[in-house]
């Protein structure tokens, strides 16, 4: 019986868990080592979860693992081996999965779109990437981080407290507040401090979370200590955020505080990520004004480190170059501009990026991208999911479109 069979016929949940989902990886994982194994194909294999290989926005068709190789693997799923290509992917069938040859070195293997665990798989990869946006120190603004909680309010109890932390620091900075998040502990029981700028005066507001199961209510001691550093810190309001709920002594003295105290839920998070998620401009060309891009092209030197590209391909070799945009410490606002072939044919010669006027048409929605900044030996990458942009060097690149 295939794994995704025996979801068929369980009466016991509808959808399968996470840990249940792992374990039919883990299954079909054991499957591919012992083939291969059995073949002496098993050197410098393994396998990755998506998020730990690609760190990038899922794909449309979830990814449930990727077999990454060095070795004769490769050549074997190539066909080179007589028919072990075809055995490799019977026995992916056997489980209810199928694989994509990526690149030279890994394959990405999906489950089979009319399988029932389609769905759960796709959900849980896409809670993966939620996951990985939970961070205080990307400053590109991701919607499907707002929308996702929006969507599913119940989701807050999978993450940790540090996490539930940094998703109330990153909805209060969304809505244009100034904002410093505590450092995890010793904080003074304060995890968020919110400051709003008014002309007749700046509003500082202190926020405590708790990320609490559903049974676990606050109690009245709780609220009354963040009532106390408030007053202390001289605050105009607080906000006790939690994901459980609280018991009505608690409630009675939130609303007898001199300084005005809300109390939040689930439920108040969940329409905060929603307001979030509408206030987001999604066509990320907006964020940048064509005059100020405009000026950019204008003053671009042929060795501009803002200029990048990134080279890809499996059996070909593919040129993609960009201009930075805007970017800060660890995210990047790029745009895609189009090359120019300088020597060979349209098949394969070198080419160079066509820096010119028409490169302000690309200031599209499709076409500007965002991608993770980072620093390596002292030299700066952007990685969007898909490629790895990095500064050009003046020269021109080679490509090769023969198949």
């Amino acid at each position: 019986m295939k794994p995704n069979d025996e979801f068929k016929e369980s009466k016991v949940k509808a959808t399968p868990s996470d840990a249940e989902l792992e374990a039919v990886v883990i299954s079909l994982q054991n499957s591919i080592r012992e083939w291969a194994a059995r073949h002496e194909l098993w050197f410098d294999c393994g396998f990755q979860t998506y998020a730990q290989r690609v760190d990038g926005e899922p794909e449309a068709a979830p990814v449930a693992t990727i077999l990454h190789f060095n070795g004769d693997i490769g050549r074997a799923l190539d066909g080179e081996f007589g028919d072990l290509d075809v055995e490799f992917i019977e026995l992916l069938a056997r489980h209810g999965f199928w694989f994509d040859r990526i690149d030279e070195v890994s394959v990405h293997i999906y489950p089979e779109d009319d399988s029932p665990l389609f769905q759960p798989f796709l959900d849980y990869v896409n809670w993966q990437w939620v996951c990985g946006l939970v961070q205080q120190d990307i400053a590109d603004v991701h919607e499907e981080l707002y929308s996702h909680f929006a969507k599913r309010p119940d989701d807050l109890h999978r993450l940790t407290w540090r996490e539930f932390e940094i998703l109330l620091f990153r909805i209060f900075q969304s809505q244009g507040f100034t904002c410093e998040l505590g450092p995890g502990s010793n904080d003074g029981g304060i995890d968020v401090r919110v400051l709003q700028r008014d002309p007749l005066g700046d509003v500082l507001t202190l926020v405590q979370a708790k990320k609490y199961s559903p049974r676990n209510k606050i109690d009245m001691s709780a609220v009354a200590a963040l009532h106390g550093v408030a007053d202390v810190e001289n605050a105009q309001k607080s906000i006790f955020v939690t994901t459980s709920d609280y018991l009505p002594s608690a409630r009675k003295f939130a609303g007898r505080t001199r300084i005005p105290m809300t109390l939040a839920t689930s439920n108040d998070v969940r329409n905060w990520c929603q307001n979030a998620s509408d206030g987001i401009i999604r066509d990320k060309s907006k964020l940048v004004a064509p005059s100020a891009v405009s000026y950019l092209l204008q003053n671009l030197s042929s060795k501009d480190s803002r200029i990048v590209y990134a080279r890809t391909g499996y059996s070909v070799i593919t040129n993609q170059f960009a201009v930075v945009l805007k970017e800060t410490k660890y995210a990047a606002l790029l745009m895609g501009i189009p090359s120019r072939t300088i020597s060979g044919y349209w098949q394969e010669g070198f080419e160079v990026p066509d820096i010119g006027s028409k490169c302000l048409e690309g200031l599209t929605a499709d076409n500007v991208f965002r991608a993770k900044r980072s620093v390596s030996d002292g030299k700066v990458r952007y990685w969007n999911g898909h490629d790895l942009f990095r500064a050009w060097n003046g020269e021109p690149v080679h490509f090769n479109l023969c198949d």
